[in-house]
């Protein structure tokens, strides 16, 4: 059972300069698990494999995802992880971070 996405991210969650783990990004195309709706959006578990020949990542909860056209890679700060489990995109968090000097950190 898979799951697809489309204008997806795998995002690097960093602690100062410690890499905390790689999640994926991206907007749901298709769901087999029904799980999900077609445009959701999903933050997963921590990436434990990527197959870039199948196009293909399988999270730390066993999940499938099979991805669609070409991704991006982004990095956050783990403060910033809970903006991208609430749907908003790393291009988003690094608007918000750089525009706004209300935000604390």
């Amino acid at each position: 059972m898979n799951t697809t996405v489309k204008d997806w991210y795998i995002v690097a969650v960093m602690d100062g300069e410690q890499l905390v783990g790689e999640v994926l990004y991206g907007t749901i195309k298709e769901d087999a698990t029904i799980r999900f709706y077609e445009g959701d959006y999903v933050t997963t578990s921590r990436i434990v494999s990527i197959d870039v020949k199948a196009q293909q990542i399988i999270t730390a909860s066993n999940s499938c995802y099979v991805l669609k056209g070409r991704g991006k890679r982004a990095v956050i700060d783990l403060d910033d992880f809970e903006m991208l489990r609430h749907g908003f995109s790393p291009e988003q968090i690094r608007a918000l971070n750089s525009s706004s000097p209300l935000l604390a950190h």
